[in-house]
């Protein structure tokens, strides 16, 4: 018996019967020899971790435009935070934490530069269908290792598409909607939870608002720092969820769900849809929309620019331009938009030779 073989077998036997054993997995689309160390989940989380995608998730904004200060969050520090919340609320579950995990690196690799703000761009330059969401599957199954994809398991890949809630309940009504595994719901929630608490703590930090305006019924019931909130959160949701009739029910308690409810609703109008953040959406509107038009002029520049992103999906797939000049956009970094901006509108510095 290998390794994997053996662990997959302690999974089984401590797991709960809401939680998908490595060893049930449904598979990957290209079928693949299983290592002898590593269980499928725990291959698809490396497999994250090593990838471009990733990488570039720490020069990519989570709420403030390209951060000079070092301690505000980016997306990379999110996803980090969600993996945690959701390890944590999966350990004390019995669910799988290898999937759990995995699903949390993976969720944002389709993120825009600059946030919600350019997936908000691309909503309107490219397609009103965007999210980014779909673009994170579009970046595991295509754009990553040259075009190869990263063939991670179907559990991994249905908890990336199904992550995202907007402003949308927090656990859909419509089965459809949801996770086809129990991990890829408790991310769901993490990423609730760690958004609206490092967030909140980014925004007091940077001024944008004040403690004193945050709302009383939520500093009291959640708490007042970053800590005393997640702390919160998680146990409530642990201590709330209950097994009925064959189904786990994630969900925190009234309480604590209006709270939070009320929290997300405080940093919307007050954060969210600030005049500093919206000031910053102009601005890089401007930044990726020029760039978008830019490119789908310039073939030879945008099969270069994908080619030093090492991505996949050239013109030779039968890829439409605007699709792939969509994956270009999408895969920048904060600075290497502005940088590339810079570079190709803003006029060079002339020095005159002097004889």
């Amino acid at each position: 018996m290998s390794i994997r073989e053996e662990f997959e077998k302690r999974e089984r036997s401590f797991m709960s019967q809401f939680a998908c054993p490595s060893s049930r997995s449904r598979g990957r689309k290209v079928a693949e020899k299983p290592c002898v160390v590593r269980t499928a989940f725990q291959v698809d989380r490396d497999r994250i971790v090593y990838c471009n995608a990733f990488r570039r998730l720490k020069h990519k904004t989570q709420v403030f435009l390209a951060p000079l200060i070092d301690d505000y969050r980016t997306r990379l520090t999110h996803t980090l935070e969600v993996s945690q919340m959701a390890r944590a609320i999966a350990r004390a579950l019995y669910l799988n934490e290898d999937l759990t995990e995995a699903i949390a690196l993976g969720h944002d690799l389709g993120h825009t530069p600059f946030g919600h703000s350019g997936e908000t761009v691309l909503k309107e330059i490219y397609s009103p269908d965007f999210t980014h969401s779909e673009q994170s599957i579009r970046v595991v199954e295509v754009l990553e290792n040259g075009g190869l994809g990263l063939n991670l398991t179907h559990e991994v890949l249905d908890g990336i598409l199904k992550h995202s809630k907007g402003y949308g309940k927090v656990l859909p009504e419509d089965p459809e909607e949801l996770a086809c595994t129990y991990e890829g719901r408790v991310v769901r929630i993490a990423d609730f939870m760690a958004y609206l608490n490092h967030d909140l703590d980014d925004a007091i930090r940077s001024g944008v608002i004040r403690e004193e305006q945050v709302p009383e019924s939520c500093s009291r019931l959640l708490g007042k720092t970053h800590s005393e909130r997640a702390a919160t959160m998680m146990k409530d949701l642990i201590s709330s969820s209950r097994a009925e009739d064959g189904v786990l029910g994630l969900r925190p308690s009234d309480r604590v769900r209006d709270a939070m409810l009320e929290l997300r609703k405080f940093m919307y109008q007050n954060v969210y849809r600030s005049p500093r953040v919206e000031q910053d959406f102009e601005k890089s509107k401007k930044i990726l929309s020029e760039l978008y038009a830019h490119f789908l002029k310039n073939e030879s520049m945008l099969s270069q620019g994908m080619a030093d992103l090492q991505m996949g999906g050239s013109n030779r797939d039968g890829v439409a331009r605007e699709r792939r000049v969509c994956d270009f956009i999408a895969s920048m970094t904060d600075r290497y938009a502005m940088n590339l901006y810079a570079n190709l509108f803003f006029p060079s510095p002339f020095s005159q030779k002097v004889t």
